[in-house]
C-alpha cells in the first residue's frame, strides 16, 4: 500500500501537535519529540522549513517554541505535505523510461497523487484537532510545568 514518506508524516504530526497543544504558550520541539516519538534531528529540520513557509512561527527565549502562524482552520494537511515534498523534490527526467511508463503509468500515478492531494487539501488542522479530541487525545494543557515565581 502507498505510504507517505516518514519526513512528511513527522511534519504533519508535529504541526497537528502544535495546533492541539499551543494554547496559550508555544510548544517546544522537545515536547513534540517526546509526545510523538519524532527524532529531534528530523524535527528541527522540518520545523525550520515550516517556519520559512509561513505555517509556523518560532518564538525565542526560555519559554519559546513554535506556534501556528495562522489560524488552524486556515492551514490544510495538503499545504504541509506540499512544503515538505518541495524539500526533497528532485528533477525527474520525463525523457527517461519506456513509452508505456511515460504515457500510461506516469499519468496514472499523477492522477492518483492529485486525488490524494485533493483529499488532504480538504482537511484542515482544525478538523484534525477535532478528530484528536474525539479519539480522547490529551492536549497536556493541564500538565505543563509553570516556572513563574
Amino acid at each position: 500500500m502507498l505510504q507517505l514518506p516518514r519526513k512528511m508524516l513527522f511534519a504533519l504530526e508535529a504541526v497537528v501537535d502544535i495546533a492541539f497543544n499551543a494554547r496559550p504558550d508555544p510548544v517546544q520541539s522537545k515536547e513534540i519529540s517526546e509526545r510523538q516519538g519524532i527524532p529531534p534531528r528530523y524535527l528541527e529540520q522540518v520545523m525550520q522549513h515550516l517556519v520559512r513557509a509561513g505555517i509556523l512561527k518560532g518564538v525565542r527565549g526560555p519559554r519559546g517554541g513554535y506556534t501556528l502562524a495562522r489560524e488552524r482552520r486556515r492551514i490544510s494537511a495538503g499545504e504541509v505535505i506540499r512544503i515538505i515534498a518541495a524539500i526533497d523534490e528532485h528533477d525527474d527526467d520525463d525523457a527517461r523510461g519506456s513509452y508505456l511508463g511515460r504515457n500510461v503509468v506516469q499519468p496514472l500515478w499523477q492522477d492518483a497523487q492529485a486525488a490524494a492531494m485533493a483529499e488532504l487539501d480538504a482537511v484542515t488542522l482544525e478538523e484534525l484537532c477535532r478528530r484528536a479530541n474525539r479519539q480522547g487525545a490529551d492536549n497536556n494543557a493541564d500538565n505543563r510545568t509553570d516556572f513563574n515565581i
